[in-house]
């Protein structure tokens, strides 16, 4: 059985918690207090850091690894998509979430990060979302069209913590939060979500 280390309120986490309920699948999440973190964790993780996931003589870590891992391993439902071309856009979708926005997620999530720091984070994340809102302008129901994918699971930690992270978007941005609604309304994330995530939303 798949064993998930998990941070209770770790975006990261929360990621692959989602692929794990959408699968369907048999597994145990093993809450992580990133405050005090078990020995094993860096015996799995040279960065001891959550998520980990475990499984026989594999140690997985970095959410989107885990997450494509998985899904290769239980493609019913498939996240990513089937054919080459639409899968490496699926991917550079990843890379630019990692680099535009989730790099700004990591200052927020930082308890050393100034107040300048985190603000120039909130602006930046504000700004790249409001350019994605545009995606939507063609009734697309998720980022990659008419199917939800892996690209819908790495973002959806971010909509959610938009309040507890004090971003707020205007009527620019209507696009992607009705987006954002759509995925919260999924069983699968409603599942995924643990009771201090449930808090960050008013």
């Amino acid at each position: 059985m798949m064993i998930l280390y998990s941070g209770i309120t770790c975006p990261f986490s929360h990621r692959c918690r989602i692929v794990l309920f959408e699968k369907e699948m048999d597994f145990e999440i093993k809450d992580v207090d990133i405050f005090n973190k078990p020995e094993d964790l860096a015996m799995m993780n040279p960065y001891n850091q959550v998520p980990v996931l475990a499984e026989r003589e594999l140690n997985l870590y970095e959410s989107n690894i885990i997450n494509e891992y998985i899904d290769e391993r239980f493609p019913h439902p498939q996240l990513m998509p089937g054919d080459p071309i639409s899968r490496a856009r699926a991917r550079l979708f990843l890379f630019d979430m990692e680099r535009e926005l989730f790099c700004h997620v990591q200052t927020l999530e930082n308890l050393d990060s100034t107040e300048e720091a985190k603000d120039a984070a909130r602006v930046a994340i504000r700004e790249r979302l409001t350019y994605m809102s545009a995606l939507f302008a063609k009734n697309n129901k998720y980022i990659l069209g008419s199917n939800f994918s892996m690209v819908d699971v790495a973002i959806a930690p971010l909509l959610w913590r938009l309040d507890h992270y004090g971003i707020q978007l205007d009527n620019s941005a209507a696009g992607i939060l009705k987006y954002g609604e759509r995925l919260f309304s999924r069983p699968a994330f409603i599942d995924a979500l643990t009771p201090s995530e449930k808090a960050m939303r008013r």
